[in-house]
Order: C-alpha cells, then structure tokens, then sequence
C-alpha cells in the first residue's frame, strides 16, 4: 500500500474560523484521516512539521513568528495553500494597516479605554510585530488560493478531494459566491 500524503496546517494571524471550516466537514472527517496522514496541525497538536505533500495556511502574517512558521511550510510543504481571506488579502487584522504601528500600540497598551497599567509590553517571549499585516503570499510563493472568511466546510472538502484525487481544482458555484 502507497504511503498516503501527509497534511499539515497552521493559524497565523486571524481567527481560527478557516480551521473550524475544516472541522464542519463533519463525518467526513473520518474520510479524511483514511486519506491522509496529519502532520503538526493544532487538530492533532503535533507542534513539529516534517516533509509534507500539503500545508494549509491560515491567517495573515503579522509579527516575526508568523514569518518563521510561513517561511518553515513552504520550505517542507510541496503544495502551500492560503486558505481564507487572512491568508489570501490580510483579513480583518490588516485593517490596522492604515495606521501606524506606534498608533496601535499606544491606542491598545496607553490611551485605549479601560486600560489601568498603560505600557506597551516589551517581553522578548512576545513575538515582534511587523509595521503591516501582509497576505501570505507576499512572504512566501503560494500554490493555491481559497477565498472565504472563512471557506465554507463543502469548499474546504472538495479542494481536498480533488486536490488527493489529483483532478483540477473546480468549485461549484454555490461554494464560492459570497453575498
């Protein structure tokens, strides 16, 4: 029997709602793990990643750990995915980018309501934040794209299948029309 391709994914800057797509797959879930073998992903919280056929991107990239673990995927993964609108266009969290860094931070640590202890944090265990928060492919090359905030669950499915099945990539039209 043919070693089955291993899967990993990761959630940078966002919600975590691309992932709970992917849980909404339901039962078919069970399909998938016959499928597939997972790799670090928080699903299974393996927090290593290996060399994988497919690596699934969440989230927009917004401060240098985000970068690292992007960088790290596309490194192991031989097909790099931005799944949901974080991945693909920055999401909600690149709205901050009209601002300034310095203005976030002042706003949320200095002078944002309900603050008691105004100081903006400087630990070298938080992770440094970029001037922007960038789509993932403007970090590293991406080999598929799946719009939606998040993708729908039948969107999430089918990319996989057709992706395992080696078929192109085709959506109904009812998996990928946002009103």
């Amino acid at each position: 029997m043919a070693e089955k391709p291993r899967v990993a994914t990761a959630s940078l800057c966002g919600c975590f709602g691309c992932h709970m797509s992917l849980l909404d797959i339901d039962e078919r879930i069970l399909q998938l793990v016959d499928l597939v073998t997972f790799d670090r992903t928080p699903l299974t919280d393996i927090k290593t990643l290996g060399d994988c056929d497919l690596g699934l991107i969440e989230g927009g990239v917004a401060n240098a750990e985000n970068v690292e673990v992007l960088r790290e995927f596309r490194r192991r993964c031989k097909t790099l995915v931005a799944v949901g609108a974080c991945a693909v266009n920055g999401g909600i969290p690149a709205m901050r980018n009209q601002f300034s860094l310095a203005e976030c931070l002042r706003e949320s640590y200095c002078d944002g309501v309900g603050v008691h202890n105004p100081g903006i944090p400087n630990d070298p265990e938080i992770p440094l934040l970029l001037n922007q928060v960038h789509p993932i492919h403007e970090v590293v090359a991406i080999d598929y794209f799946l719009p939606g905030c998040p993708p729908s669950a039948d969107a999430i499915w089918t990319f996989l299948t057709e992706f395992l099945e080696g078929r192109p990539i085709a959506f109904p039209y009812t998996q990928i029309h946002f009103d």
